[in-house]
């Protein structure tokens, strides 16, 4: 992730200097995925260390207790505090998803279907066969249902633990990396639209469905402007949320309808941008306060408001939500949803249960092996090849990273299962299969990193 052009300190008053340089230390720390990474699981830890003290019940009743109301003429709805991190913020985060989605179909990887199809495979590979273990392993038991918490792989904490290694791997191992995560996503989010959709209504789907296309309609049309494609979208998540299709799928929904071109044509913007500069710069007087240089400032404002348009909307959305989901929202969903209560079982019982084996299974050796046997598949057959400067050595390791499910692991677990208990032992698993994928993962690519830098 990266923080953007900076304004060059020769142009700023004297007194605005310090300032300008705290906003951009605080755009760095914010637009980092190592330290969104740290976050989320310092939140997580924060979550188990609660378990363990006499604030316990609090912590637990809080999410439960406390809830949020809103109403709309006629409609009225009353959710805990638990629903609204996980059906509407986490909403925010498959918004960010659906946007990363396409821009990589726009101008990604995907874009080039012999580079896409690499990565895709590999995706495809890392989400069956850790469905197709949990499944032996719970074959025929009550809890089988739950086969696609170990396929979601967590885009956020790959990228932010690759992010530690630096220059040291290789640029197409990231684009490789970035491309099997999001396609990682879209199978999660087909998974979640197709397998764990209960009591669907169909006055709220059709309700649902007017909507997405009314979006649709606003991008035939030209419209540019965020605002309303937000009031539609939010009135997408409410009919989505009552149709019984999983409201957080509204967000991948929303960005999809969202324009991904700019609204100037760039080839020509250059050139005005120049004509206008030109223009402001003859109406400038030396001898006027700034607040009455209103020909001048008419000229600027002229200028920021095609700098603005010539920016794609989904750029600008994207660039409005980053700080907020990933230092916001994704750190209080690992709060709120990371802590585990196995009251009443044994250590022997957690990790014997079925669910604990599959879940585990699933993602530090089915997820892994998945990845890896469907790249290396796919490169022996001729259909692709590995992108330039990555070794076998660096998709072993990328697999690995592959286990790491926690955001989208966890997110489906509570899809998946009614039962407390059946949850928690879900989400023990997780976060222990995810931390020891983590750790392999960047160990292996550590190493390939050495062995190359002591190579050259």
């Amino acid at each position: 992730m990266t923080s953007g052009p900076q304004i060059h300190e020769g142009i700023l008053e004297p007194g605005a200097i310090n300032i300008h340089k705290g906003k951009r230390r605080l755009i760095e720390l914010t637009h980092s995925s190592t330290k969104a990474t740290i976050l989320m699981v310092s939140a997580a830890l924060a979550a188990f260390a609660i378990e363990n003290t006499p604030a316990l019940p609090y912590f637990n009743e809080f999410w439960q207790s406390v809830h949020l109301t809103f109403s709309v003429g006629a409609f009225h709805a009353n959710i805990s505090l638990e629903h609204f991190i996980n059906d509407f913020l986490m909403a925010l985060f498959f918004l960010m998803v659906g946007l990363e989605i396409k821009h990589e179909i726009r101008a990604g990887e995907l874009t080039e279907p012999r580079k896409a199809i690499l990565p895709i495979v590999a995706a495809a590979g890392g989400a069956i066969l850790p469905a197709i273990i949990y499944l032996i392993v719970n074959v025929g038991g009550q809890y089988a249902g739950g086969w696609g918490v170990p396929m979601a792989n967590d885009i956020a904490f790959c990228l932010g633990l690759l992010a530690l290694l630096g220059r040291r791997i290789p640029s197409g191992l990231r684009a490789y990396l970035s491309t099997l995560t999001i396609a990682d996503d879209m199978i999660a989010i087909a998974v979640i639209a197709l397998f764990y959709t209960t009591n669907l209504s169909l006055p709220w789907l059709i309700a649902a469905l007017a909507a997405y296309a009314l979006l649709i309609a606003f991008n035939r049309c030209h419209i540019y402007d965020l605002p309303p494609y937000l009031i539609v979208g939010f009135i997408l998540w409410v009919c989505m949320l009552f149709s019984g299709i999983h409201a957080t799928l509204a967000g991948v929904m929303l960005a999809l309808a969202i324009p991904a071109r700019s609204e100037i044509r760039l080839d020509r913007v250059g050139g005005w941008f120049a004509h206008r500069v030109r223009k402001a710069e003859d109406r400038y007087s030396p001898d006027e306060p700034d607040v009455a240089q209103r020909e001048y400032l008419r000229e600027v404002y002229s200028i920021r408001r095609v700098s603005h348009a010539t920016i794609p909307p989904t750029i600008r959305l994207e660039k409005r939500l980053h700080t907020f989901v990933y230092f916001f929202v994704l750190p209080l969903f690992a709060f709120s949803n990371a802590g585990v209560i196995l009251a009443g079982m044994s250590f022997t019982q957690v990790v014997t249960s079925p669910v604990a084996i599959g879940v585990f299974l699933g993602l530090l050796v089915g997820k892994p092996l998945g990845i890896f046997i469907a790249t290396w598949a796919t490169v022996r057959l001729g259909v692709s090849q590995l992108p330039k400067g990555v070794q076998w050595g660096h998709i072993v390791g990328v697999s690995a990273l592959g286990g790491v499910g926690f955001t989208m692991a966890i997110f489906v677990t509570n899809l998946s299962f009614t039962d407390p208990q059946v949850t928690a032992v879900a989400k023990t698993a997780i976060l222990a299969a995810s931390i020891l994928a983590g750790a392999i993962g960047f160990l292996i690519l550590r190493r390939e990193a050495l062995n190359a830098e002591h190579g050259s």
